[in-house]
């Protein structure tokens, strides 16, 4: 009878978490416009919190060390829209003059390998390929993201009281908590260990786009800080992100350059994300802040659906930091080597 009575109490319990998931999930999709703006200025606020403590550990006060901040936030927000402006907007115009391009020199090369008879018969390129769709979603996507920054003030406004706000979270969590000293410690662990991902991150996603923006611009491929502004973002996505930022460059390259520039850009962005993405990386972030790539896939799956292409760019630090919070109890220690690499020890 106890036996029977706690299988139900876990059903119920269960059913209770999976209704709370769904309608918390609800919620966020239909709340999209807020959220977003939200967690890109969370973000923002997580990697601008330690130049602004810096700076008052110097001796500068706290209102012009927010100033500092704020100002080369906006300085660089500004230099980058600038730049990623007049590349979107020429990129998009050029846009069917590209997929005419493209078309033909796929065609050409199918009709090669049906001559030589290495394909049996000529191949639809629309059955095995839409070039244009490519180059389309890689527009609309850049063009939505930077449509947010319409919403520039707002965001700011929030990354403002959120850094104002941190100072004071350790007197907050003294208040909240019955026995503050270890609520305060796992606090502090969570929140260090998704600084330091978010830095590490940051850091090696601007390296790695500088050194593509170079790379092309040593080849000569049209709009190379467009596609250095594309790597960065997208390598918070491991190992798919850094296939997706390719995937654009390397056509583009094909019909600008040929074939041969493309098979060079190709092992160009191979040789710089293995040398970012699974050397330099991994020795810098350490174990226990990785994802599986099954996990990867389906965040980004999931996170883009509810969040859209914003979604789609922090699903992995949003799924990380879910997993540090996990991670940091013994009760859901479980799920959080779930959602870690395949090889753990």
């Amino acid at each position: 009878m106890i036996d029977k009575t706690t299988d139900q109490s876990q059903a119920v319990k269960f059913l209770v978490i999976a209704a709370s998931f769904v309608v918390i999930v609800a919620g966020m999709k239909a709340a999209e416009s807020i959220i977003v703006p939200f967690l890109l200025a969370l973000f923002i606020a997580i990697i601008a919190s330690p130049p602004y403590f810096w700076l008052q550990e110097k001796g500068i006060p706290k209102a012009l060390s927010m100033l500092i901040v704020i100002f080369a936030f906006l300085f660089v927000i500004s230099i980058i829209g600038l730049l990623i402006g007049t590349s979107i907007n020429d990129f998009t115009s050029k846009l069917p003059l590209y997929e005419t391009k493209l078309r033909s020199q796929m065609q050409g090369v199918i009709a090669w390998l049906t001559e030589a008879g290495i394909l049996e018969k000529q191949i639809n390129l629309n059955e095995m390929f839409n070039p244009s769709s490519v180059f389309k979603i890689v527009a609309n996507t850049l063009n939505e993201v930077s449509g947010l920054f319409a919403n520039g003030f707002l965001i700011l406004l929030m990354i403002i009281f959120m850094l104002l706000e941190v100072s004071s979270l350790p007197l907050k969590l003294k208040k909240m908590f019955v026995d503050p000293e270890t609520s305060i410690k796992r606090v502090n662990s969570i929140s260090e260990n998704i600084n330091k991902y978010i830095a590490i991150k940051t850091a090696i996603s601007i390296g790695t786009g500088l050194l593509v923006t170079i790379f092309l611009i040593i080849v000569g491929v049209d709009y190379p800080v467009l596609w250095g502004v594309l790597a960065f973002a997208l390598n918070f996505i491991p190992t798919i992100g850094s296939i997706i930022s390719l995937i654009p460059p390397l056509l583009l390259t094909i019909v600008q350059l040929g074939f041969g520039d493309a098979i060079i850009v190709l092992i160009g962005y191979l040789i710089i994300n293995t040398i970012m993405g699974n050397i330099l990386e991994p020795r810098l972030m350490g174990k226990g802040l990785g994802l599986s790539t099954l996990v990867v896939f389906i965040s980004l799956i999931f996170w883009g659906w509810v969040l859209g292409p914003i979604g789609m760019l922090l699903s992995v630090p949003l799924t990380i930091t879910i997993k540090i919070i996990l991670d940091s109890s013994e009760e859901t220690r479980w799920f959080a080597i779930l959602l870690g690499p395949e090889k753990t020890e």
